[in-house]
């Protein structure tokens, strides 16, 4: 669940896209760049930041994604939708949404049965606060997640949101999508919300079930999951989740406290772990519900 979004942009032909075993750590999609020179420093004004965490132990290619600093920031911060559809055609049209399934997914949950009424434009790309010190995350990066997750999320496979349960629909029926939240009344309000929208069906079926729980332990109940996405900040990774990661699942989640990293981790089919960043994020942290509501307070 993002606050705000750290402006990234696509890697400079000159800097590798390749990361190799024994070599520090640096993301190359960690670049990030000031918006005061978006204009006259473009081209200068990237860094790369090392992250602590990663142990890759093969080359890696990662992929920033496509489309200029300067569009991606117009798109993000300026542009708005009428409606769930536009909104949803503006990430096709600045790259955030490059396949077509992850374009109709979007379409078919509305964003606006989501949105608390008087608390922010729920078509305009930025994250809106839904009570409790959470926020619902900017469209840019459910869609960014959805991208990186869409061939773990082949109908019949099991998936685990902690925040949210937006993987119901490319699970399907045949297959299991769990959303634990950590709030009891936000994961009440989630049910609701569920109700009204394309998905309702799903759990009327069992194929989508919301808990409340600690979402640093996972739903160990129905796992291994194929796909696991964790919509807040974690200062490092929860083994748990690791452990409920199934043999060639994939697992997306920020880590950090003040800086942060949208982290993707692989399990290959020996159960060997690899880890990489794929861009800077800014997300409210993964704590329990004591945590949670004193900060609201």
């Amino acid at each position: 669940m993002t606050l705000s979004m750290l402006r990234y942009t696509k890697l400079p032909a000159q800097y590798p896209c390749a990361i190799k075993s024994g070599v520090t750590t640096v993301a190359p999609s960690a670049f990030i760049v000031a918006t005061v020179l978006l204009e006259s420093m473009q081209a200068l004004a990237c860094r790369s930041i090392s992250h602590q965490h990663c142990v890759l132990s093969h080359i890696y290619s990662c992929t920033p994604l496509k489309a200029n600093i300067s569009r991606r920031m117009d798109y993000f911060w300026r542009r708005r939708a009428i409606d769930n559809t536009g909104l949803v055609n503006s990430l096709r049209e600045n790259g955030t949404i490059t396949t077509s399934r992850v374009a109709e997914v979007m379409e078919q949950i509305d964003r606006g049965l989501f949105v608390p009424a008087g608390v922010g434009d729920p078509y305009f790309d930025t994250p809106a606060p839904i009570g409790y010190n959470a926020t619902i995350s900017a469209p840019h990066m459910h869609a960014a997640c959805l991208e990186l997750l869409k061939d773990h999320l082949q109908p019949g496979m099991r998936a685990l949101d902690i925040g949210s349960a937006i993987f119901a629909l490319l699970v399907g029926e045949t297959g299991r999508a769990v959303g634990v939240e950590h709030i009891s009344e936000l994961t009440e309000k989630s049910v609701e919300n569920v109700q009204k929208c394309n998905a309702a069906h799903l759990l009327t079926s069992d194929s989508l079930s919301l808990h409340t729980g600690d979402g640093r332990k996972g739903y160990p109940d129905l796992a291994p999951y194929d796909a696991i996405h964790v919509g807040a900040a974690a200062p490092t990774i929860p083994p748990a989740l690791i452990e409920q990661l199934k043999p060639g699942g994939r697992m997306v989640i920020p880590v950090g406290d003040v800086f942060q990293d949208l982290v993707v981790i692989d399990k290959d089919m020996q159960g060997e772990v690899k880890q990489w960043d794929y861009t800077q994020v800014r997300y409210v942290p993964l704590t329990d519900r004591q945590m949670q509501l004193e900060k609201e307070q």
